[in-house]
């Protein structure tokens, strides 16, 4: 291996959102020095890259996607790190190292780890991971409103303290089902706003109806905004459903688990929707992530049962753990790799994003709910404990009376027809796909990418050496 050249390409640069306890700089020392205690001190959101020596640091949170590639170049490891698979695409097909690429090669950096990579030539070595975040599990008393209101009260904090960065004249787009999740949020950011010094009426809520105007999560928005005294902050996004496209959602998250593939290909028609009204607007609020910290996902629709959530307590925020055979080293797991699906959209027609139940600090209030004593093994007690928690919470902190929906997926309630049953709606169910489909096609998207640099481009080999090495000198 070259000595003398350096081989970490950062293509991002450190990058965080909502941010407490540190900055930016902050994040770049504790991963050089390797200070896992300065990260656990920080909440918000934080992704970076940093170099000690031969080792290669990199750690993120769930709001800020990181993945790497390791390329070979002048005899040795290049380490490419990027947000997205194309961007290392795209840096590898401009050394003429296109070939090389593989998206299933690249890695995740799953959030909450510390991960550290030698460089020291082939075999790569296996990364090294180290938690910094270490919630305590079901330790929380059994009473649902202080269990409520100890959640709602993190959320509102983090949502307070997002909305407090922002320009004070900035308008907040809110992704708005009517749902428990973003009902909650736009309650709370509306007290935030008036904490803030600030107009409530800045908070507008945004809902996609596919269905030309009879879209259920339409009809139960608008009924709980005027109920609220809101509906004049209150928007439907009415689009074709033609701009509903599972392909474009594939390209935009790459990723292929069909859930959050329809997830995304809804956020894209309402951003789409909104950014085209809205230039100036810049950022956008929604509930991900309440779904997985309250447990709340149907078991009937997957292969988890009551007793492997209750077990795994960070199942929905990590996935099955980065030891366990089922883990993806390309995507991590659970919301870790899921939030994807909200942060590429928003990406994409820039907005900057951002849902308080991804934030560890409210996270770590989910996490203390002892969910096993409160269930006692019932499944129809976890599908009503959401709504109590949040609603009981929402009235702690703002003392408003939350009114509580039926549980619907976004995706769900924006194609659905009001009238119409989402699991027996045979309009409802032509919108569904296999991980079969949506895996076909993100390999053929790539297959498509990958013949280019294989057949229209000079290819470099990891083995040449130019003629000048000073634009790579340290």
């Amino acid at each position: 291996m070259l000595q003398g050249i350096e081989r970490l390409v950062d293509l991002v640069g450190v990058r965080s959102s909502a941010l407490t306890g540190t900055d930016n700089d902050g994040i770049a020392a504790a991963l050089v020095n390797r200070d896992v205690a300065a990260l656990a001190a920080t909440d918000g959101h934080f992704a970076g890259t940093m170099r000690d020596g031969q080792t290669i640091r990199m750690a993120r949170t769930i709001g800020v996607p990181l993945r790497y590639f390791v390329a070979k170049m002048f005899h040795g490891p290049f380490l490419v790190t990027a947000d997205r698979m194309d961007t290392i695409y795209d840096w590898c097909v401009s050394q003429k190292i296109g070939w090389q690429f593989d998206p299933t090669y690249t890695r995740m950096v799953p959030a909450h780890y510390l991960t550290e990579i030698e460089q020291i030539g082939c075999p790569d070595p296996a990364p090294i991971y180290t938690r910094f975040w270490e919630p305590e599990v079901a330790r929380g008393g059994e009473d649902i409103e202080a269990l409520g209101a100890a959640y709602l009260t993190a959320a509102y904090e983090a949502t307070k303290g997002w909305l407090a960065t922002l320009p004070s004249a900035a308008q907040v787009g809110i992704a708005f089902s009517g749902g428990i999740d973003s009902t909650s949020v736009l309650l709370l950011a509306r007290k935030a706003m008036s904490e803030l010094g600030r107009s409530p009426d800045l908070i507008r809520a945004f809902t996609l109806d596919l269905h030309e105007g009879k879209g259920a999560d339409a009809a139960q928005a608008e009924k709980i905004v005027t109920d609220l005294g809101i509906a004049h902050t209150w928007e439907r996004v009415t689009v074709p459903a033609s701009e509903y496209n599972l392909r474009e959602a594939i390209t935009c998250i790459e990723d292929y688990h069909p859930l959050d593939v329809e997830c995304a290909a809804a956020g894209i028609a309402l951003l789409k929707a909104v950014r085209e009204r809205y230039p100036e607007l810049l950022y956008f609020m929604d509930g991900d992530g309440g779904d997985e910290n309250a447990k709340s996902y149907p078991l009937e629709d997957s292969d988890l049962t009551l007793s492997s959530i209750l077990r795994n307590p960070l199942l929905y925020q990590e996935g099955w753990g980065i030891d366990a055979i089922k883990h993806s080293a390309t995507y991590s797991g659970g919301l870790s790799r899921a939030y994807i699906r909200t942060f590429a959209p928003a990406q994409r027609y820039g907005f900057t994003a951002f849902s308080p139940f991804t934030v560890r600090s409210v996270m770590a209030k989910a996490v203390a709910i002892p969910f096993p004593t409160i269930l006692n093994g019932s499944l129809e007690r976890l599908y009503s404990l959401k709504g109590e928690l949040v609603a009981s919470g929402v009235k702690h902190v703002t003392g408003i009376e939350m009114p509580v929906s039926i549980k619907r997926r976004f995706q769900d309630g924006a194609r659905a027809a009001v009238a119409g049953d989402t699991e027996n709606n045979s309009y409802y169910k032509a919108w569904r796909v296999s991980k079969a489909w949506c895996r076909q096609i993100f390999l053929r998207q790539w297959e498509d990418k990958l013949r280019a640099a294989w057949e229209e481009q000079e290819q470099l080999s990891g083995n040449f050496v130019p003629g000048v090495l000073e634009p790579l000198l340290q």
